[in-house]
């Protein structure tokens, strides 16, 4: 007998085999996306699909839930957009992009920018060594800048 998990309602549920197959909302809940996304990414990505059976009900297999994991990480995550995935299952494939929902660590070059990187200096002083003739010229430069986000902050 499968050991039991709780569902979003904390009622206890049996846990289905790795290989079985799972319905919309047994993968919205375990993606933690809501059902309508993953709708609307069957239409922007043809590589997923979903047994459709009596009812037009989804059945997903393992491997559309791999591939939804990672699509859900590159867009989630890695700070991709919908074109731009797309773009990577077109060059790498549908296996790396599931593959990479199982080895974090072997994430694709993210175009995201860092927060810490989107963070403004508190003054142009912060960005320049002080002292050399170049450094002078790029100082007055970002004395100036300062002085335009300054007033175009108020």
């Amino acid at each position: 007998m499968a050991l039991n998990q709780e569902n979003s309602d904390g009622r206890s549920v049996p846990r289905k085999s790795p290989d079985a197959f799972r319905t919309i909302s047994e993968v919205s809940d375990e993606l933690n996306v809501p059902q309508h996304v993953l709708r609307f990414w069957e239409s922007k990505f043809t590589q997923i699909r979903p047994l459709k059976r009596g009812g037009r009900r989804r059945y997903y297999r393992p491997e559309d839930v791999m591939l939804l994991r990672g699509i859900r990480r590159l867009l989630y995550e890695d700070g991709y957009t919908i074109k731009g995935v797309q773009k990577v299952l077109k060059e790498r494939g549908v296996r790396a992009v599931a593959d990479g929902a199982r080895e974090e660590g072997d994430a694709p070059a993210s175009p995201t920018v860092s927060s810490a990187s989107l963070a403004a200096p508190a003054t142009a002083s912060d960005l320049v060594e002080t002292g050399a003739d170049d450094d002078l010229d790029l100082e007055r430069l970002l004395a100036q800048l300062d002085e335009i986000r300054t007033l175009l902050t108020r």
